[in-house]
C-alpha cells in the first residue's frame, strides 16, 4: 500500500527515514571488498543487491521473515576464472537472485564449440554502476532504482553487455528487474538466461505451497520420487536424508500465460500469511524450472524462469532451439517480484494459479 502522504508531511528530514538505496563495501569474511546495496522500500522488504556479483540479489526480508535461501559460504568476492566444471558451486551463495548465463545454463560441457562450466560466469561478474536514482518524497518521487553494466568479453571473440536496472517505489512491497542484453562484438553470439531464485526458511517451510501452472516433465536423470503423479509436488517437504549432498529433483515446466503475456510463480506460506509473487513475460522467459533440494541444513526451493531448460548449450544447440545474437542485436527481460499479505491479495494469487 502506498504511503499517506499527510501521514509524514513536514516530518521528514531525509528520505531514509522511509527507505532508499545505500551502498556499501563489506569488510570481513570471504566477501571482503565486495561492493553492496541495501534497498529499503519503506514497507517491510529489504533486500541487498550485490553490486559485484552481477547485481544478484543476496538477503531478503519481509518484515522478520526470511525470503532467500544463502549457502554455507554465503557472498564471495567474484571469481572471474571460475567458469570450469562445477567451480560455480565454490562461489554459489545462493540469494534470492543468482543470474546464470550469458551463453550457457546448465551442466558443464565440452564440445567443437568451447568448454563451459557450470551455469557460466556471469554472476561472477562485477558491474559498473551507472546511475543511482534516490526517492525524494518531498518532491513527490517515490521511485527508486539502481543500474549496471556487466561484459562477458574475450579478446578476438563474443563481446555481450548485461545491462540491469533495479527498481521500486517506496510504500510497495514489491521489486522491479529491467534487464538488456546485447551483443557488441561484430560477431554473432549464442544466448540462454536463467533467474535461479532460491527460496529459503521460513517463507519455504514443511507444507508451505509451491505455486506454478502449466505442463512439465521431469528433468532427465531424476530419480522421480517428488515429481510423479502419486505426489503432491507442490508442497514443500521436510527434510529429507536422501537429499544429503546432491541429492535434488527438477521439473521442466512450460508456463501458462495471462491474456496479457505474463505468467506467475511463486511461494505460499499459509502460516505466515505471506505470499512471494513471481511475474515474467512468457515471450522472453518461455521456460520454469522447479528445483527442490530437502537436503538437512540446506534445505532449498528453487524456481527458474528462463529463455532454456538448465541441460545446456550443446542440448539446445542439437535441439534448433539456441539464441543467436547478431551484431548490435539487443534482447529485453523483466520480472516482476509482489509480497502479498492480505487475504484479498494472496487469494488472487492463488486463483490466478488454478
Amino acid at each position: 500500500m502506498a504511503f499517506n502522504n499527510q501521514s509524514w508531511q513536514h516530518k521528514l528530514s531525509n528520505h531514509f527515514q522511509l527507505g532508499g538505496i545505500e551502498t556499501a563495501v563489506l569488510d570481513n569474511g570471504p566477501g571482503r571488498g565486495t561492493r553492496i546495496a541495501w534497498i529499503n522500500t519503506g514497507t517491510g522488504l529489504r533486500y541487498k543487491v550485490v553490486i559485484d556479483r552481477a547485481m544478484d540479489i543476496a538477503d531478503a526480508f519481509y518484515h522478520q521473515h526470511s525470503l532467500a535461501w544463502l549457502s554455507h559460504g554465503g557472498i564471495t568476492a567474484p571469481t572471474r576464472g571460475a567458469n570450469k566444471g562445477l567451480d560455480w558451486l565454490q562461489t554459489f551463495g545462493g540469494g534470492l537472485i543468482t543470474t546464470c548465463g550469458l551463453m550457457h545454463v546448465g551442466g558443464p560441457e565440452t564440445d567443437e564449440y568451447g568448454e563451459r562450466g557450470l551455469h557460466g560466469p556471469i554472476s561472477n561478474t562485477p558491474a559498473e554502476i551507472v546511475s543511482i536514482i534516490q526517492p525524494d518524497p518531498v518532491a513527490g518521487q517515490m521511485e527508486m532504482s539502481i543500474t549496471g553494466i556487466m561484459l562477458q568479453t574475450s579478446v578476438l571473440g563474443v563481446k555481450l553487455m548485461l545491462k540491469r536496472t533495479i527498481s521500486g517505489t517506496l510504500g510497495k512491497a514489491e521489486i522491479r528487474v529491467h534487464d538488456e542484453v546485447m551483443n557488441r562484438g561484430n560477431i554473432t553470439a549464442p544466448h540462454m538466461l536463467l533467474y535461479h531464485f532460491n527460496f529459503g526458511w521460513p517463507l519455504v517451510d514443511e507444507g508451505a505451497d509451491i505455486c506454478w501452472k502449466g505442463n512439465w516433465i521431469p528433468r532427465e536423470g531424476n530419480p522421480d520420487h517428488i515429481f510423479n503423479a502419486d505426489h503432491n509436488y507442490k508442497k514443500c517437504l521436510a527434510p529429507l536424508d536422501s537429499h544429503a549432498g546432491g541429492g535434488e529433483e527438477a521439473a521442466i515446466i512450460d508456463p501458462v500465460a495471462n491474456t496479457g503475456g505474463w505468467c506467475t510463480c511463486g511461494v505460499h506460506n499459509a502460516a505466515l500469511q505471506l505470499a512471494f509473487s513471481l511475474r515474467f513475460k512468457k515471450a522472453q522467459l518461455p521456460v520454469l524450472t522447479n528445483w527442490q533440494h530437502w537436503g538437512k541444513g540446506e534445505y532449498v526451493m528453487g524456481l527458474e524462469p528462463g529463455t532454456h531448460p538448465p541441460t545446456g548449450q550443446a542440448k539446445a544447440r542439437r535441439e534448433g532451439t539456441l539464441l543467436f545474437m547478431e551484431p548490435g542485436e539487443r534482447r529485453g527481460y523483466e520480472l516482476q517480484i509482489n509480497l502479498l499479505h492480505t487475504n484479498e491479495d494472496i487469494k488472487s494469487f492463488l486463483t490466478d494459479l488454478l
